[in-house]
């Protein structure tokens, strides 16, 4: 039998559905570009430069039972994480990493046919593992200055009686914005379920998680790639009220933190002060690069709360200037879509690699 025959048996929405597209890996880059990958400066994915704690490294090279099968319910990582966010660990569920918590709850709660909202530009994963699903995604597109349109999503929900979850990110991706508290309370009074996004909240300020715990309809998700290095690892978690963690439970992978990655996350607790500094001296650099990036005509950066910043590209090529950058060693993120046309994205690094990039822009 023929493989052309046999493509009818792939569901049709997933024949025609559009490949997420990941970051290259650094090694790929590394070979392409002919550069040695310690002379690389990896400022598209919005990686910590520092890395992880030194107790991680320790805490893996000391773990003997990589051949048994994870705690199923990752207990002590979700009692440290009971400690970390102040949050009693019966609301909490651990992931490999945030993004596998995203798609089960869009399996879930949507069924075929169902909708979610979307707010970009905003984190991709939201409408890849919407139509992963079978569920419809209802583009609500931010305004001007990247805040939520929220009257118009509540007009469209109040509209409809098939939408499901609205995802929200704060500090959004790419812009760096925060959502406010009376966007977010307007929100929850709507017949769905809110799912707030703080990939990046440590760089920003107070978490909601909190909110959790008085909204029966708010989830909160977090992760350890970001404040924590530990993104080659996948550990993420999420705050749920109790009635929706109870049905989350049943469609969980039974292993699906590996011991490696637990391992490093309750290493990364036990040296939260150590971690902080690194977060501050990120948010200091933030600022550096912020004020420095104004001063080329060029470029018109946006405030960020986050761990990066978006810039617009003004009277030349953002891919170019992409290209010009990478073949000297120096990576960034570019965006060419209808709201963020000629945009780029450069995560914030150690002072170093901000003196090079800006140095490297200088000449370009």
């Amino acid at each position: 039998m023929s493989s052309e025959t046999l493509k009818n048996l792939i569901r049709p929405d997933i024949a025609d559905m559009a490949p997420y597209t990941p970051i290259v890996p650094f090694d790929v880059l590394s070979q392409r570009l002919g550069i040695p990958a310690e002379d690389i400066i990896k400022l598209d994915a919005n990686e910590n430069p520092y890395g992880p704690s030194p107790r991680v490294y320790q805490a893996l090279a000391d773990e003997t039972y990589y051949h048994i099968y994870p705690d199923p319910d990752s207990t002590s990582l979700r009692q440290a994480l009971s400690q970390y966010t102040g949050i009693d660990a019966t609301h909490i569920v651990a992931g490999h990493g945030a993004d596998e918590l995203i798609d089960l709850l869009i399996r879930l709660f949507v069924a075929p046919g169902d909708a979610v909202i979307n707010c970009p530009p905003t984190f991709g994963m939201y409408r890849f593992d919407t139509e992963l699903n079978g569920g419809k995604v209802i583009d609500i597109q931010r305004k001007a200055d990247f805040s939520l349109d929220t009257k118009k999503s509540v007009d469209i929900v109040t509209s409809s009686n098939n939408i499901k979850i609205l995802f929200v990110t704060s500090p959004n991706n790419p812009d760096g914005g925060m959502l406010d508290d009376a966007c977010l309370r307007r929100l929850l009074q709507l017949p769905l379920i809110v799912v707030l996004d703080e990939a990046y909240i440590e760089f920003a300020g107070e978490s909601r998680a909190g909110w959790v715990l008085e909204h029966e309809n708010l989830i909160v998700l977090r992760t350890f790639s970001k404040w924590a290095g530990l993104a080659g690892l996948r550990v993420g978690y999420g705050i749920f009220p109790h009635w929706i963690l109870s049905h989350l439970l049943k469609i969980k992978q039974p292993y699906n933190v590996n011991l490696a990655g637990a391992t490093a996350a309750l290493a990364s607790l036990s040296d939260v002060c150590q971690l902080q500094e690194n977060v501050e001296k990120i948010v200091e650099e933030r600022g550096r690069l912020y004020q420095a990036l104004q001063a080329f005509d060029f470029l018109e950066p946006y405030p960020s709360n986050a761990n990066f910043i978006l810039a617009r590209v003004i009277n030349r090529s953002a891919a170019a200037l992409k290209t010009m950058l990478a073949e000297r060693g120096i990576l960034i993120r570019y965006f060419d879509t209808p709201r963020l046309h000629n945009h780029v994205r450069i995560s914030v690094g150690t002072p170093s690699q901000t003196s090079t990039l800006l140095e490297t822009l200088s000449t370009l």
